[in-house]
């Protein structure tokens, strides 16, 4: 029989796709200055050690020709660091390389799609078009009115002898509403973030990175803002997230929640909603008179109920929050259930793996229903 008329499935061994010595270093360096909270010269010694145990370069292609083109391409610059000497520091390229792979990592599975909004599942009169048409109905406006459609129903119906256009020839091109979406991403820095040996802030700022990315590039006219809490709460932009340090600070969700409906009070759209990303229990609460109360001893009820009053104030402002508690402590549980009570919003409880899946899914989820 003749090979070329055969069917079926032909297997050959697996061939890795081809990279150039530099790409298979930068994929490399991309994971190390995360790690590294943006530090270039810890994240090369780093690589070195790496190079030394996997044997990564070779006499054609070292570490030092890898610096070297990491300069012409303008992923490195050189700067004055902190304390006047002379260093390197990456540039905002590598900034946006580095959200790519973290998009491309864990939102993977996503196919890149038009510049679009957050479509909800109710017809009628919105403002895109879906391609879909139907009779006129009386209330229909007349922008929604398809002036081709309705002259050739009218030849049809009526004859082309003599133009005549009446209501039953009407044809209305249905729409969508589109529903723009603003997201506050809050961010727990505090201490045990890196206790116990397991460093959870670089998955949490992974994560942040890979949605800022999702959300710039595949929905502009959504807004994402990101802020840290500590003993404090503050605003960092999306260029910043690579440089982010866990810092000595108990945990103020109370200034955190406050700062976010701030926040989401000077947006217009009418969707909002905050993701919280935290692994302990909330510690402190910044007093009228500027000073501190800080308990890290168990669930203290003064600051607890704080928290739970944000929680309902922000129910009060339709603003919903989701909460992903990245610890595995039954004890914290009745106070995640309690606030997402208050709330009426959601609750994961999750370790590190599967966080970025985790938040992808509940943002996909939340775009697709208008918040009343």
């Amino acid at each position: 029989m003749d090979n070329k008329t055969r069917k079926g499935f032909f297997f050959k061994p697996y061939e890795a796709p081809f990279q150039t010595p530099f790409d298979k270093l930068f994929d490399i360096f991309k994971e190390l200055i995360i790690y590294t909270s943006g530090d270039f010269d810890e994240a090369i010694d780093w690589l070195r050690q790496l190079d030394v145990e996997y044997k990564l370069t070779d006499e054609n292609y070292t570490i030092d020709d890898f610096i070297e083109d990491l300069k012409k391409k303008g992923y490195i610059r050189e700067e004055l660091k902190d304390d006047g000497t002379q260093g390197t520091g990456i540039t905002a390229k590598t900034e946006r390389a580095i959200r790519q792979n973290a998009l491309d990592q864990i939102f993977g599975n996503l196919k890149r799609a038009g510049n679009g909004n957050h479509k909800t599942k109710y017809s009628g009169s919105g403002d895109e078009q879906t391609g879909d048409f139907r009779e006129y109905h009386f209330g229909d406006s007349l922008e929604s009115i398809s002036l081709t459609e309705s002259l050739k129903n009218a030849q049809i119906n009526n004859g082309s002898e003599e133009f005549r256009l009446t209501e039953n020839d009407l044809i209305v091109e249905e729409a969508k509403f589109k529903a723009q979406m603003s997201t506050v991403l809050m961010i727990d820095i505090s201490h045990s973030m890196i206790l116990y040996g397991e460093d959870r802030i670089t998955p949490a700022k992974k994560v942040a990175m890979a949605l800022a990315e999702l959300i710039t590039t595949r929905y502009p006219k959504d807004t994402i803002d990101i802020l840290v809490f500590g003993n404090d709460a503050w605003p960092i932009s999306i260029k910043e997230l690579p440089y982010l340090k866990v810092g000595p600070y108990h945990t103020n969700t109370v200034a955190g929640l406050q700062l976010a409906m701030d926040m989401l009070r000077r947006k217009r759209n009418t969707n909002k909603q905050i993701f919280m990303i935290t692994d302990g229990k909330p510690s402190c609460v910044r007093e009228k008179n500027g000073e501190y109360y800080m308990n890290s001893n168990g669930l203290d009820q003064y600051i607890v109920e704080q928290c739970y009053n944000q929680a309902a104030q922000a129910r009060k402002l339709h603003i919903p929050i989701t909460t992903f508690m990245i610890a595995n402590d039954p004890y914290l549980q009745q106070f995640v259930n309690r606030f997402t009570e208050a709330n009426q919003g959601k609750a994961f409880y999750t370790g590190l793996k599967g966080l970025g899946e985790m938040i992808f899914e509940d943002y996909e989820a939340n775009r697709k229903k208008r918040v009343k």
